[in-house]
Order: C-alpha cells, then structure tokens, then sequence
C-alpha cells in the first residue's frame, strides 16, 4: 500500500508472542483483511504488546514444568494442546507442541516486533514468531534466534542493529503492556480501530470482516 493510498484507518492487534490463539487469529484477520480489500477497504496494520506472563523469568522456563503446575497435570496441558491444534487445524496452521520445550519472557519478542515498525514489517515479524515458537520449536525468548528470525522476516541493519544493543523500546514495550491490561483488555487477540477497542478472540474471518467493516461505517458516521 502507497504513503498516498487512503485506508479504512488504523488497525491494531494486541497480541502476545506465545499466544497460541493469536496465531490462530493472525491467520483469519489475514483471511479477513483479504476479503475487505476485495471490498475496497484497506488498513493500516499495527502489533501492541501483552505479555501474558508478565512474572515470567527472563530465560524462561520448561514448558513442562510450567504448565504442568499451571494447569494441574501434564495430561489436562496436552488436552488444552489438542484442543488448540485442531483449532489451529481449521485456521490451516499446523502446531507441533513436542517441539516445544521452553515458555520464554516474550519483553525480547515484543522489543523486536516494536523496532520493526519504521522497515513496515511487523506483520511478517510476528508470523515469523508464531511459526517459529509453535511449528519449529525455536526459542523466541533468545536474542540471537530473534535477531535471525527478524532478519529473515524482513527487518533492516539499523533495527537489527537498535534490537541487538539491548534496550531500545524495552521501557516502551514493558509500559504500553501493562497500560493496555490496566485499560482493560485482560484476553488476546484484541484487536483496536483506530484506538477503539472492537473485539477479543480468534473469531472466523467472515464475523472478523463483519466487524471490521461494521467499526468503519460507525466511525464514519460519528465523524460526518
């Protein structure tokens, strides 16, 4: 999309890099945005940082320890894991949950997808996350893997290089999570309108473009 083209407005997705359900709904907001550009309606995207286990240690932890103790037992975590792959399934997304053996602090992720807004790739940065957390068995709570893996998604030296010194956008990361949680989204996949909050979830493409284009034609009319 040109500087000049005209969109529909701002579009923001409220998201957390180990999310699994915001994978699942990246990929109906891509089959969504598909069906309003047949319509003419056109966004500008944008990705906002949650982090669902702001306590997390820096390096992560197992995941089987983890969920084990979050959810009970390591058999109710692989139900609530099946139960997402067949979501996962439907959406066209394949999730191979035995390659994955780390729940990371996701700060490192979110500094990453943040610094590659001016190179106009956040979108492809964060599939490239998801996939690599829940298909590949990455680590994306590792610096060098998330430089590798911003670079192959398209991101630019000098965003590389501001990821790589340590602290860009961290504070900005840390303190626009915690004011989106205080400001009351509690679930993601969220998704945001020109900062007016539409809906939670990862629901069908068809009620996702539903209620995208029911959002523009109420800000429309508010602003006539």
């Amino acid at each position: 999309m040109s500087a000049t083209e005209a969109t529909a407005g701002r579009l923001e997705i409220v998201s957390d890099a180990i999310c699994p359900w915001c994978w699942i709904g990246k990929a109906h907001l891509d089959a969504a945005l598909a069906l309003l550009a047949a319509e003419g309606l056109r966004f500008e995207i944008g990705w906002l940082p949650y982090q669902l286990n702001p306590d997390m240690p820096e390096g992560g932890v197992d995941r089987r320890a983890y969920r084990t103790e979050k959810f009970g037992s390591w058999e109710r975590s692989q139900e609530l894991d099946a139960q997402v792959a067949e979501a996962g399934r439907a959406a066209g997304l394949e999730f191979r949950h035995a390659l994955m053996t780390r729940t990371p602090n996701t700060v490192e992720a979110h500094r990453l997808i943040r610094l590659a807004a001016p190179d106009g790739v956040q979108h492809a940065v964060a599939e490239r996350l998801f996939r690599a957390y829940f298909q590949e068995g990455e680590d994306v709570g590792e610096p060098a893997t998330l430089a590798r893996l911003g670079a192959e998604a398209g991101m630019g030296e000098d965003a590389l290089a501001a990821f790589a010194a340590g602290e860009a956008a961290r504070a900005e990361v840390v303190a626009e999570s915690l004011g989106l949680a205080r400001a009351g989204i509690s679930g993601v996949p969220s998704f945001l309108l020109d900062r007016h909050l539409l809906f939670s979830g990862a629901m069908p493409a068809e009620r996702m473009a539903a209620g995208f284009r029911r959002a523009v034609e109420i800000l429309r009319e508010r602003a006539a």
